[in-house]
């Protein structure tokens, strides 16, 4: 089912979410405008189900152009391409490894809830929530990862790092990299961008596409969706807290109760053996002194 290419997905309504009354994130998202990034993350919000399963289907990579057929006809993207199509910078970093590591570690305390800096191997709730709703779109919109969407990885940071800092990166490079991830048999890539690859798709001449699906409204970021972004991290944040109060309060009393158990129960074995002997002793001064209860007892 093509819903599985988008069902982790997120895409933004730059006109809705920079209208906002939150500074911080009205903030957040001025920065992603700055970075180069608004045309591919808030093209208009169409997908063709049908053309997407056969695009990856038959999608491959060859000479550096990601190759497949819909319908009976070829189709060729280019890097060159695919930055037009979304009005993406072609200058500066063409690879985030190359992100300077005082720019990390400067992140690390912008983005902070604390204002210690944040650890590379922790949770996005150590961040201030406009960042941890960056670390979404990131990780769901741009390097498209499977799996745990909590858990903060250098490669998410450094995404997060070149827009917070203001890094000039080479998006066209950088997303058509993880494009051409997407086809290559075997890669360990997760499929995405099914908006993207859907307007792609409608540029190219006599291909017919079908019917167009409206991108779920629930994963497009506006006012409206947003306030339901901040409700599930605010109680998941409240749910981690108490959880980890309950465990490490658990921890302390566990040792305590366990000699106090023991202790206890040493003295509970020596009474009850005290008060057996006692009440044999005294069974059997009345058994002597008193035959007829001798009788009854014995």
């Amino acid at each position: 089912m093509a819903a599985s290419f988008y069902s982790n997905s997120v895409h933004v309504d730059f006109d809705s979410v920079l209208a906002m009354g939150e500074p911080g994130m009205v903030s957040m998202f001025q920065a992603l405008v700055a970075s180069g990034l608004q045309g591919f993350l808030g093209c208009t919000a169409v997908v063709y189900e049908e053309a997407l399963v056969e695009f990856f289907a038959n999608g491959t990579v060859r000479d550096g152009l990601v190759v497949s057929s819909v319908n009976g006809v070829v189709v060729e993207i280019s890097e060159e391409l695919f930055a037009e199509s979304f009005e993406l910078p072609v200058d500066g970093l063409g690879d985030l490894s190359e992100i300077p590591k005082d720019a990390i570690f400067y992140a690390r305390s912008i983005v902070s809830l604390s204002g210690e800096p944040v650890s590379l191997s922790g949770r996005k709730n150590q961040m201030k929530f406009e960042f941890r709703l960056l670390c979404d779109i990131m990780a769901k919109a741009i390097s498209v990862k499977a799996g745990s969407f909590n858990a903060i990885t250098v490669e998410k940071f450094s995404l997060i790092t070149a827009v917070v800092c203001s890094v000039r990166m080479n998006w066209a490079k950088i997303l058509f990299s993880i494009f051409k991830r997407m086809v290559t048999p075997g890669s360990k890539q997760a499929k995405g961008f099914a908006i993207q690859i859907s307007l792609l798709l409608a540029n190219i001449p006599n291909l017919e596409l079908g019917a167009s699906s409206e991108f779920p409204a629930s994963k497009i970021l506006t006012k409206k969706t947003l306030h339901r972004f901040i409700s599930i991290n605010d109680r998941d944040g409240a749910e981690e807290a108490s959880g980890e109060t309950k465990q490490r309060a658990a921890s302390k009393k566990r040792p305590a109760a366990d000699v106090g158990a023991a202790v206890t129960k040493k003295k509970r074995t020596s009474k009850r053996k005290l008060t057996l002997e006692t009440g044999i002793q005294a069974s059997q001064g009345l058994r002597y002194s008193n035959q007829s209860f001798a009788g009854e007892y014995s």
